[in-house]
């Protein structure tokens, strides 16, 4: 009965850990010096690379949660200039499984009479960064970025996109005491 027990908490530590490690990082920072009150209008500039699909998503997101804070998109010549760079990149991941009849260590270094299997998983990561200056001096005034591992399933990776960007957007503009 024990080893059930330590065999449940095991698993469910795991499953807890492995959670977190997909789990989206998002990270923001401002200038402090700007004020953010005088700014109502955005414009986009760039989405880079250039992805026709994803750029109409990228920027609905972002328009999405900035519209919600007040602010309206124009054309041209906004009080910002948007800016959004997005990457990807291959990981690997190794993942060491043992059948259940010993494998590991033991004292004096003696393994049980089972084996161990590594499979190695590649996946991919992607990083969004949204750049906020200020339209005038051309200064940056904010940025966000989120990573997220990427799935072989478009909509999960649009949700996750949604997530990342409402995520990245939750604290806007600094200062404001909505968050």
């Amino acid at each position: 009965m024990r080893s059930l027990r330590s065999t449940a908490v095991c698993t469910l530590l795991f499953v807890g850990l492995l959670g977190a490690a997909f789990a989206q990082h998002v990270k923001t920072d401002f200038d402090h010096q700007a004020n953010f009150s005088q700014y109502k209008t955005y414009s986009w500039q760039q989405i880079t690379p250039a992805n026709s699909l994803w750029d109409a998503r990228i920027k609905s997101a972002v328009d999405a949660q900035l519209a919600a804070k007040g602010w309206t998109q124009v054309d041209s010549g906004g009080d910002v200039a948007i800016v959004a760079i997005k990457t990807t990149q291959t990981q690997r991941n190794l993942e060491t499984f043992y059948d259940g009849m010993g494998g590991g260590w033991r004292w004096r270094g003696f393994g049980g009479m089972g084996e161990a299997t590594t499979t190695e998983q590649d996946y991919k990561e992607g990083t969004l960064v949204v750049d906020l200056y200020d339209a005038k001096n051309k200064q940056l005034i904010w940025r966000g970025s989120a990573e997220d591992t990427l799935s072989d399933k478009e909509a999960k990776n649009e949700k996750n996109l949604d997530k990342g960007v409402a995520k990245m957007f939750k604290g806007f503009p600094p200062g404001s005491a909505k968050g």
